[in-house]
């Protein structure tokens, strides 16, 4: 029995030790070739209350309590958003945008567990289509190190920007 606990013991503090020597930060990016402009993706983008057509996370709870403040669009804009277990809670604020090109947002999520993270929407020409990357990236402190030893962070959130620009090239391309 005592040998038993020494060796959970060590097996607890081993992973411990390792989940500190984790990365400090977190970056997930995907893209997507669209055959469509810039100028007919970046409105789905740089406009909150048109994510509800493309968001991957929108129809994870269709109840989700979502509500806007500030510019409609753009620079200023504001999305906060409340739901099930599946996409907790959190802030949107559109921090920077240009037009056809980029959308910068600072996302902060309150529910299940606190992070503050930035995305960044880019969005590039490629003769009669446009690349456009979503990528994401924010600190990891000593718990999202340690959720990482179990879970990869990149697969699932991959996952949805994966959905999300599927669908976002779905309603860009009609």
């Amino acid at each position: 029995m005592k040998t038993i606990l020494v060796v959970i013991l060590v097996l607890v503090v081993t992973i411990l030790l390792y989940a500190a020597t984790r990365p400090g930060t977190l970056v997930v990016q995907r893209s997507i070739t669209i055959q469509a402009t810039p100028e007919k993706i970046y409105p789905m983008i740089n406009d909150f209350h048109q994510w509800q057509v493309w968001s991957p996370w929108q129809k994870l709870d269709p109840a989700m309590q979502v509500s806007f403040s500030g510019p409609d669009r753009g620079k200023g804009a504001v999305y906060t958003w409340e739901g099930n277990k599946k996409v907790g809670q959190g802030r949107m604020e559109i921090t920077d945008s240009a037009p056809s090109n980029h959308v910068t947002i600072k996302l902060d999520f309150i529910k299940p567990f606190e992070g503050h993270n930035v995305t960044e929407f880019t969005l590039e020409p490629e003769g009669d289509t446009t690349s456009v990357k979503w990528m994401m990236q924010g600190k990891n402190n000593y718990l999202a190190k340690l959720m990482g030893v179990f879970f990869n962070m990149d697969k699932a959130i991959g996952k949805d920007f994966e959905t999300g620009l599927n669908n976002l090239k779905a309603a860009s391309e009609k």
